[in-house]
């Protein structure tokens, strides 16, 4: 016989309510905030938004570091290993080169900064290289997932990650992945009304509570490129504060099927200022309090977003994984949280390059051509949006 599974009727979670904030949590003196008031979402508000600090945080005097060497002859070398002399025993050309022990001393950076802060999780975003070998290297190091579609959720699972440490994000998540999500244990990022309204269903077929956190939009600006900006207020995704109340009340209305762990908010991605993860924090904390004071135990907290990194290999001096935990660390310790972090390319853009064969060079009017066996297949970044692609040859 086949089983429908319909979607909750409207009428069982509660109206949306328009409560804003009552205060901005930024106090004129830039300092960490205290505990925030009661009924923060309940009273009259002034319009919130996150600013850049006045005083940037200061970043450790290192520079972006790479496994790829060139010597002076003008062979390219990984771990010390002639890239030429690899090229002569791989069958199929081009082929991405990649370094396990450059991987491994990233995955460590992040380790060693984030000591003190007991059963944080390094939630390594998928997107960012979904390759089997990366993912259960990644995976035997300790590493969580971060996860924006079912396949991601597929993979993840196949890899070996323990879905405890496993996050499934996204505003576009369908119903027979997150099944499977609950099913399994993962945590949720609730994103909008309908996505709730899919989770609830989702915990009712699997016959399993959820673990969710409430993906929160703190429209703090994180001076990206706008593609790979998400934390804004006009972008699509999160929870505006001023619905934040319609999500707790729904949460309440679902005891059986959802449990409200934590808040989670993705500033974007290629972030070289870590004062705009502080700010976020901060924003982020003063949610937490007045969550909890509504009788929610929230343990974690959640912040998305990537470090960039030296693309154009200028020396330029760049935060940290240090510089980055370090700017949240007291707050995060402060609210007893357990912090959730999702590098992404800051752990795996140094280890690898594409490697092609030169087939023949040409000219066309006064411009010279270089001919390769690779394609824009293999690198399709740059001709998306102006990204750039550091070549080394």
């Amino acid at each position: 016989a086949t089983t429908h599974h319909h979607l909750s009727h409207a009428s069982s979670l509660p109206k949306t309510l328009n409560r804003p904030l009552k205060q901005n949590p930024f106090s004129q003196l830039h300092v960490l905030p205290l505990r925030a008031s009661k009924n923060l979402f309940r009273r009259q508000s002034l319009s919130l938004r996150a600013v850049l600090s006045q005083n940037p945080a200061k970043t450790l005097n290192a520079t972006f570091q790479h496994c790829f060497t060139k010597s002076p002859d003008g062979f390219l070398y990984c771990e010390d290993t002639k890239v030429q002399d690899i090229m002569e025993k791989v069958e199929k050309r081009p082929f991405y080169l990649y370094s396990k022990p450059q991987i491994t001393r990233n995955v460590e950076a992040y380790k060693e900064a984030l000591e003190g802060l007991k059963n944080s999780i390094i939630g390594y975003s998928i997107k960012a290289n979904n390759n089997l070998k990366i993912l259960q290297h990644l995976r035997k190091l300790g590493c969580g997932a971060v996860l924006v579609s079912g396949n991601e959720l597929k993979l993840a699972l196949h890899a070996g990650f323990d879905p405890t440490k496993c996050i499934f994000n996204g505003n576009g998540k369908i119903l027979e992945d997150l099944i499977l999500a609950a099913q399994e244990g993962v945590f949720v990022n609730v994103d909008s009304e309908f996505d709730l309204e899919n989770i609830v269903t989702a915990a009712k077929v699997a016959g399993r509570k959820v673990n969710v956190l409430l993906r929160i939009n703190p429209d703090v600006d994180p001076q990206v490129h706008p593609y790979v900006a998400t934390g804004n207020k006009n972008s699509k995704f999160g929870i505006r504060n001023e619905k934040l109340q319609w999500f707790l009340d729904a949460v309440k209305a679902h005891p059986n099927e959802l449990k409200l762990v934590g808040a989670h908010c993705h500033l974007g991605s290629t972030i070289t200022k870590v004062d705009i993860f502080r700010d976020a924090a901060v924003l982020m904390v003063n949610y937490i309090d007045e969550i909890r004071a509504q009788g929610f135990e929230v343990d974690y907290l959640n912040i998305g977003g990537g470090l960039g990194i030296d693309y154009y290999h200028s020396g330029a001096v760049l935060p940290t994984p240090r510089d980055l935990i370090d700017t949240v660390r007291e707050l995060v310790l402060s609210r007893n949280l357990n912090l959730v972090i999702e590098p992404g390319r800051s752990l795996i853009a140094n280890t690898c390059c594409l490697v092609n064969r030169v087939t023949g060079v040409k000219t066309n009017g006064t411009k010279n051509f270089i001919v390769i066996d690779g394609s824009m297949a293999e690198l399709i970044r740059p001709s998306l949006y102006d990204a750039y692609q550091v070549s080394i040859v």
